[in-house]
Order: C-alpha cells, then structure tokens, then sequence
C-alpha cells in the first residue's frame, strides 16, 4: 500500500501575526494569475499581422508562441524548486520581473529576434500559479485555503477570456507597440503589490539547487515540445521531428537516472511514482489537452467565413467576447468547486470536473452553428475546467510534503502545459486533414471541428476515469467531518492511504 509522505517539521500556518497587508495576499496572487494568462493570450490577435509589421517570415512569427510554451514548460519546475529552497515570494517577484521585462523589450522593438527573446522572458510567468499556490498554503488558515486555491487555479481561465478581447480592441484602435506597454505597466503593478502585500513563507526545503538536474530537464522538454508544436509545419515523420523526439526520450532518460541518484533532486520522481501524486500529474496531462482544445477550435471556428457555410465571420475582438462568458463562470464557481472537494474529496471533484467538459464537447458536437449554443457549448467545457483545474493543485498539496509544495506543482502545471501542446498539434492534425476549398482556398470542414470536439471529449472523460482510480480521500465518507477538523489542525497531513 502507498505511504504517506512525511509530514514537514517546518511551519504551515504563518509564524508571524497576520498585517493589516495580509488580507490583501488572496486577490492580489490571483492578479498575478490571470496576468500571466494575459500575457499568453495577447499576442494572439497580432499573429496575422505580424509578418508585415516585422517584416518576418510566418514561420518565424509562430516562435513569438513556441518560446514562450517552451520557457515556461522549463522554467516552471525550475523556479518551483528554487521557491522551496530560496523563498517563494522572492521567486515569484523574480519572474514577474521577467515577465514584465520581455513586456517593456517587446514595447520597444519591431525586430523578430528581440520579440521572440522577449516572449521567452516573459514564459518564467508561468511559475506564477504555482508558487502562488504554495504560499496560499503556507500562509492562509485551513477554512480560507480550500477556496483560495480553487480561485488560484481558475484565473488561468479567466486570464484567457479576458486577454484576447482585450489585446484585439488595442490592436485595433491603436499602434500595436502600445498593448505591450499596457502589458509593461500591469506588470509593474502586479509586481509592486506582490512586494507590498505577500510576505515571506517561512516553509522552506534546504540544500543546493540541482544545476545538472535543470539543464537536463531543459534540454530534454526543448527536444519534446518543440518536436510536438513543429511536428505539423515540419511533417511528423521529417529527420528533424524524428531527431528531436529521439533526443528527448534519451535526454529525459539521462535525466531520470539522475534526479533518482541525486542527494536532493530537481523533481523527487520517487514521490511522483507514488499513485496519488503521479496519477495527478497524468489527470493534469489529459485535462489540459481536453481543455485548450476549447478556446484553440471556438476561435477559429466562429472567425470561418459565411461562405464555408457553417462558419459566422466574427472579428478576433468579437471572437474573444464568445469566450469571456467562460471566464466569468470560471470566477463565479471556484468557491463551489472548493466546497465539492471539502465535502467530497479532490478526486471526486475532478473526476465530475473533466465528465462535465465531456458533456460540454457533446453540446459542441450536437450544435456547431447557432451562436448560442457555440457559446453555452465553450461555458459548459468552462465549467468543467473550473472543477478540474481547482481539484488538481489541492491533490498535490494534500500528497506531498510542505517544504515541496512549489516543485510538486510547478510538474503538475508542467503537465497541463504538455497537455495543451499535444493538444494543439492533435487540432491541428485533425483539421489539417479535414478540409475543403472555399473561394480557392483550403478551410477546415465543419466535420473535422467535430472531430476535434470528439477526440478532446474522450480525452475528458479518460482524465475522469484515472481520477477515480487516484487512491482515496479522507475527505469522504463517514470520516469527512473529521477528516476536515483534523486536517485544519494539521497542514502538512497527508490523505490516508
């Protein structure tokens, strides 16, 4: 039977009387939260424009998205375990620092090699989420954490909803230069209150960071992801995606050898082989892919011409409002998927989390070409999203020790991030070879959006499968009221095998 990790001799709860500050920690790490969504979103609406403002070629362009996937797939792990070791607040200031400098290099050059520079830099926001989960949990009593957490994790939706309407009306009604200057000055804002408002956790896991174990990550998820997001520009089976996936299975190999001899490794891959951590990290995986599917296929799906004869002609900023909807449930049910996990248990709230985003691809399935029932389809996927996503990091928090709570889901939204990329090459696979000439041009077929539906409805509904099979939580059954009053006394305790 699996064991409980140990239970972390250093402090849950804050060592030093609330401030008149702290009550200020939950909203302002949820701005930090939805600010790095934004920052992943607003490059969007530019992507068409951008090789005649550059004077870049398409392709080139497309690395303004790839280096900030392949950064932030990187960086994640890394800054979570530096943030156990060194502080979190400190890391977490330091890659709002980054985000905000790729910000300002971005505001100020029209030259590819810069912007795509830029946008690597400002891929280290992606730590964001999950440093600022582990100082919820440091910091925040029992009976504020669950809900804490749970609206940590839907800004990553609500980000997304609100970034691309928002970028669209900038691009739209002013020079291009000046959405990343608004981008510059969130930054400064988030990091100022970040400074101001969130003090330093005093939970911290001691040693020497994992330099070797780092640059193997590195190099091994760059030889992964790219090979996965390139795969459909450079044909899956060309020499270079072959050589790629080749290096990553060996690198990641190395890599594992060594974090498994390493005195104190990036990644503790014997906590992630245990079933509750790792079956969480294979939930996050599929759940991330059946999630970007939603809002990578609405968007194109609605902006097809009318002479496709399914599609509406809708502009990016209209586009964006179909899915701001979305976004607003998102905020609006994270303290109900908080009490779900409260009463029911994390896993089951994920596993009715990931079947409701099943249930919203059906509608997307049923009804594909009203806009309502576009929008009610998106809201509905949103939904299960909200549950999903607010489920995943309380798994992690209640299976690993407190001194590891960044690092553990720093991998965790690693996963999601592989998720998302499988997902958009999966997309682009399927629509690629569903298509059909509109006014001599090559579109995707009604049909292979709804295959695209169907094929990221299944991924849900595995993803609710293994979280059933997640060993189970105290937080359910006869033991649930007690399991909760224990738990509030007790921080770094573990679910019962």
């Amino acid at each position: 039977m699996d064991q409980p990790a140990p239970i972390s001799a250093a402090p849950a709860a804050p060592a030093a009387p609330p401030t008149s500050r702290s009550r200020f920690t939950v909203p302002v790490l949820a701005f930090g939260g939805i600010l790095m969504a934004v920052m992943q979103t607003v490059v969007v609406p530019l992507l068409p424009d951008l090789p005649r403002l550059t004077g870049a070629s398409a392709g080139a362009v497309s690395w303004m998205v790839t280096a900030t996937l392949l950064s932030g797939a990187v960086l994640t792990p890394v800054l979570g375990s530096a943030g156990d070791m060194y502080g979190k607040r400190r890391v977490l200031t330091g890659a709002l620092g980054l985000m905000t400098l790729g910000s300002v290099m971005c505001a100020l050059s029209s030259d590819i090699r810069v912007l795509i520079a830029a946008r690597a830099l400002q891929g280290a926001a992606s730590a964001v989420v999950p440093l600022s989960i582990s100082i919820l949990r440091d910091e925040l009593p029992p009976e504020r954490r669950g809900s804490a957490v749970a609206l940590m994790s839907s800004t990553v939706g609500i980000g997304a909803a609100l970034g691309l309407p928002l970028a669209a009306l900038i691009v739209q009604y002013a020079d291009w230069h000046v959405m990343f200057w608004v981008c510059a000055a969130l930054g400064v804002l988030g990091l100022s209150a970040v400074w101001w408002a969130v003090r330093e956790s005093p939970v911290r896991e001691p040693g020497r960071f994992d330099v070797a174990g780092a640059v193997g990550l590195a190099a091994g998820l760059v030889c992964l992801l790219l090979g996965v997001s390139q795969g459909g520009q450079w044909g899956w089976g060309s020499p270079r995606v072959s050589a790629l996936f080749l290096g990553a299975a060996v690198v990641l190999g190395l890599w594992c050898r060594q974090q498994l001899r390493a005195a104190r490794p990036l990644v503790d891959l014997r906590l992630v082989a245990r079933p509750r951590v790792g079956l969480s990290h294979v939930a996050a995986l599929l759940t991330g892919f059946a999630f970007y599917a939603n809002s990578l296929v609405t968007a194109q799906l609605v902006q097809a011409p009318r002479a496709t004869g399914y599609g509406l002609g809708l502009s990016i900023v209209q586009t964006g409002l179909c899915l701001l909807p979305g976004g607003i449930t998102m905020l609006l049910l994270s303290p109900v998927s908080a009490r779900i996990s409260t009463a029911r248990g994390p896993r089951v709230t994920l596993a009715i989390g990931a079947a409701v985003i099943a249930l919203g691809y059906a509608v997307r399935i049923a009804d594909s070409r009203d806009l309502w029932m576009i929008i009610l389809g998106a809201t509905v996927v949103a939904t299960g999203t909200t549950f999903a996503y607010s489920a995943l990091p309380t798994l992690i928090l209640r299976a690993v020790p407190a001194g590891q709570t960044a690092s553990a889901n720093g991998v965790n939204v690693l996963m999601r991030t592989v998720g998302q990329a499988t997902s958009s090459a999966a997309v682009a696979a399927v629509l690629v070879h569903h298509t059909s000439p509109v006014g001599g041009v090559p579109l995707p077929t009604l049909h292979g959006y709804l295959l695209a539906f169907g094929v990221a409805g299944v991924v849900a509904l595995l993803a609710s499968a293994t979280a059933l099979t997640i060993p189970g939580d105290p937080a359910s059954g006869g033991t649930r009221g007690a399991g909760n009053r224990t738990r509030g006394a007790r921080d770094g305790a573990l679910e019962g095998a």
